[in-house]
């Protein structure tokens, strides 16, 4: 009996000394989640904080920015720009400006001459605003903010600078001055920076720094007046090294504060968090776009010096968060030993016999008690498990062989459709003129034909005559299987209207071309969804002559001696569309050496590069003009180089065909050797 007591007594005190060290761990853990708590507050607190600020900054420039577009738009102010020179307009504007300079924050408004140059100011002075103040000049640096201003794309743009003619620091609200699309000036108020910062910056929390910078990181408004970008314009390199926010975090967290930057831009009215160095020490950032502004607002949050949690309240309640800890952890060591841990001793022996796969093992169900109910179910457990293992065995077999018969027609269902999309790869690629391109032509044209799967929704055409040749592209709605499909019945509709109108005359084709198909596939027949448009362009080159005819649509004809580029533009509206359309042919004369290229939008607008944007025809334009001069089969070598470089790692989008033609000096000598009658085809 003394035995027993002492080993009970033993068994107490060691759930006693592992509910002391277990105070340990519960102490850190605690300590955590008052630092998560505390953590959770701050990230609320910042964020709640730079949502206030936001509203704070965007209601006065947001009321300039109206107030200035009104003053710009005002037709007064156009009327005198357009003739800056007439008394009387000038008069009509002073006394409207007049008006307007009341409403402005700073008392003053400013205007440019477009066509002069000259830099008007309106500040209550004697002349106010009548006469110019200077004049602007792009050789100036002073000046780079306008010209930087009229040659962005927005309609208007904040800047911060001093004013030659102020003196002063101002936030300057700049409005571009339109009138039926000629661009007439600049004009607008602004706010006093000084005024500005001041009711930015307030009298911040403490450990909260708030500021303003651009979406390139340069500082609008800080604490620290010297660290302000003054007419930072919209080149990044205008601002010096301590005058951006990248400048003051540390150099690893400059990129996850691009990310945030980028991320507020995307999602106007949001907060984006992060924690980050800033000047060498921890913060807690966070960053809000201001669409209005086009700037971004930016608040760091030191944890340390922000009154978040008191120590007054906080410490007493760790101590007793301790004790009563302490006291649970003590309760339950003595009923976990006296009520679970001497009981489950006899149900461990018979839970190993279990283990062991001895399922007969009588288990202690006598006990009425949570205990006894454990062992009943070990039992009817011990049961089940048992006859589970008798049918396992013969499901895992069934169930096998039903997934084998399953996988094995599915390869062989995939391997029929994959024949079968290669079969349709081969008669697509028969119906291409390669082998009459190249007896007529031979190295005077090149193609690059990249359909986007097996099989796609574009092909080229050429047809040779006796006066000349006919070669163009055609870009079928869709691509894939159903491309695939629209192109074999386009190859019918156009090898038709050949036969009808000929080759000579391109925009006849196209008219036949378009009604056919409209007769074939009628749109009141056909779901909506269902597109059977048709991009095209057709050339008629006319050796004899010296001459080429084009007509397209939605396809234009670039040509290009490698020093200037002249383009035969196609009509806007593909074939198919719901409203039919006029073609017309377009005449050019045939210059040798020069390279012709006809391109489907699939090349045009295939993403990539570091934003995700579509290849575009300025980049298109520019890579011709640099390869015009060379080879033709060099040029498709760097035509494709060039998309692969900017596609990167992102999927091609569609369907891209990109044909190229040249008219050599012996060409004319050439032609004379084509038989009377119509060879080659459209393929």
């Amino acid at each position: 009996m003394a035995a027993r007591l002492g080993l009970r007594g033993k068994s107490v005190s060691f759930l006693l000394l592992a509910c002391l060290l277990a105070l340990i761990p519960a102490a850190l853990i605690g300590w955590k989640a008052v630092a998560e708590v505390r953590d959770h507050f701050a990230g609320a607190y910042a964020e709640q904080y730079t949502l206030l600020q936001m509203q704070r900054v965007t209601a006065p420039v947001t009321r300039e920015l109206a107030l200035s577009r009104r003053f710009a738009d005002s037709v007064v102010t156009r009327d005198w720009l357009r003739a800056p020179d007439d008394p009387a307009r000038q008069a009509r504007f002073l006394a409207e400006a007049e008006g307007f300079r009341q409403h402005f924050a700073s008392r003053a408004y400013f205007v440019v001459d477009h066509a002069s140059g000259d830099y008007y100011l309106g500040d209550g002075s004697r002349d106010n605003g009548a006469d110019p103040r200077y004049r602007l000049s792009p050789e100036a640096p002073d000046d780079a903010w306008y010209f930087a201003t009229m040659g962005s794309t927005s309609t208007y743009d904040i800047n911060v600078g001093t004013d030659r003619a102020l003196d002063r620091a101002m936030v300057w609200i700049n409005v571009k001055v339109m009138d039926n699309g000629d661009l007439l000036g600049l004009a607008g108020g602004g706010i006093d920076l000084q005024q500005f910062t001041r009711r930015f910056l307030g009298s911040p929390p403490p450990g909260m720094t708030p500021m303003l910078v651009d979406g390139r990181g340069a500082l609008k408004v800080h604490p620290d007046s010297a660290r302000i970008a003054l007419d930072s314009g919209r080149n990044p390199q205008e601002a010096g090294a301590g005058q951006r926010i990248q400048a003051l975090v540390g150099e690893s967290d400059r990129e996850p504060l691009r990310r945030a930057m980028h991320d507020a831009m995307r999602r106007p009215g949001t907060v984006v968090s992060l924690e980050a160095e800033l000047e060498g020490a921890p913060r807690l950032m966070s960053v809000g776009y201001l669409p209005e502004l086009q700037w971004l607002l930016v608040t760091a949050l030191d944890l340390q010096a922000a009154p978040l949690l008191e120590g007054r309240w906080l410490w007493p309640l760790v101590l007793a968060f301790g004790l009563l800890l302490a006291l649970l952890m003590a309760s339950f060591a003595y009923s976990t030993h006296r009520l679970i841990l001497a009981p489950l001793r006899h149900l461990k022996r018979s839970a190993q016999a279990i283990a062991e796969g001895h399922y007969r093992s009588r288990l202690p169900t006598e006990r009425r008690d949570e205990i006894g109910e454990l062992s009943r179910s070990f039992s009817h457990m011990a049961r089940r498990v048992e006859h589970y293992t008798r049918d396992l065995e013969g499901q895992v077999r069934q169930r096998t062989q039903a997934l084998e018969e399953a996988h094995a027609q599915m390869l062989s269902a995939h391997r029929q459709l994959e024949a079968s999309i290669q079969y349709a790869s081969i008669i697509q690629q028969a119906i291409l003129p390669d082998d009459a391109l190249e007896q007529h032509l031979r190295h005077r044209y090149a193609v690059l034909w990249k359909p986007r799967d097996v099989v796609g929704g574009d092909f080229y055409v050429f047809r040779a005559t006796a006066r000349g040749y006919l070669l163009g592209i055609v870009d079928c709605a869709g691509h894939g299987v159903p491309g695939a499909m629209m192109t074999m019945l386009a190859r019918a509709i156009i090898d038709h209207a050949l036969a009808q109108e000929g080759a000579q005359d391109p925009a006849a084709l196209l008219g036949e071309i378009d009604r056919q198909g409209r007769t074939l596939l009628p749109r009141e027949q056909l779901p909506a969804s269902i597109a059977t448009s048709m991009d095209i362009g057709l050339a008629w080159v006319d050796p004899a002559a010296g001459t080429l005819t084009y007509a397209g649509a939605k396809i234009d004809l670039h040509a290009s001696d490698g020093e200037r580029l002249e383009i035969l533009a196609g009509h806007r509206r593909a074939l198919g569309h719901r409203r039919p359309a006029r073609y017309e042919n377009r005449v050019a004369p045939l210059r040798p050496g020069w390279t012709y290229t006809l391109c489907s939008d699939g090349f045009l607008d295939q993403a990539g590069g570091s934003d995700g944007f579509g290849f575009g025809n300025r980049r298109f334009r520019a890579l011709l003009l640099d390869q015009a001069a060379r080879p033709l089969e060099q040029q498709m070598a760097a035509y494709e180089t060039a998309l692969r470089a900017h596609q990167g790692e992102l999927p091609q989008r569609d369907d891209i065909t990109l044909l190229a033609f040249r008219l050599e000096p012996e060409a004319p000598a050439a032609a004379s050797p084509l038989p009377p009658e119509e060879t080659g085809d459209t393929r």
